[in-house]
């Protein structure tokens, strides 16, 4: 593992056990950017889980914040977040 996007993935999967897990690094996009600046990346995540049953969206942010840890802190600066059910998936 050398890049964010699987260190995301693979935390990810580790915390939530998705069904299906798709990450991707917009960082490039963002060049310039304060938040690209101080390094933190720009991320768009797509995740499937029967752990977010009676959640809502915003709890099953939560659980995604929480897993992810301190990478919020310093590896990602923006993560834009569609967290489904397996029977909510698109």
């Amino acid at each position: 593992m050398t890049n964010r996007t699987d260190i995301i993935k693979t935390t990810l999967t580790d915390a939530i056990q998705p069904q299906f897990i798709e990450v991707l690094d917009d960082s490039q996009a963002h060049a310039g950017h304060e938040g690209a600046k101080a390094g933190g990346g720009h991320f768009y995540l797509t995740i499937v889980s029967e752990k977010f049953e009676k959640k809502s969206r915003i709890q099953r942010h939560q659980l995604i914040y929480a897993a992810l840890g301190d990478m919020m802190k310093s590896d990602i600066h923006a993560l834009s977040i569609k967290a489904f059910t397996p029977k909510e998936q698109p």
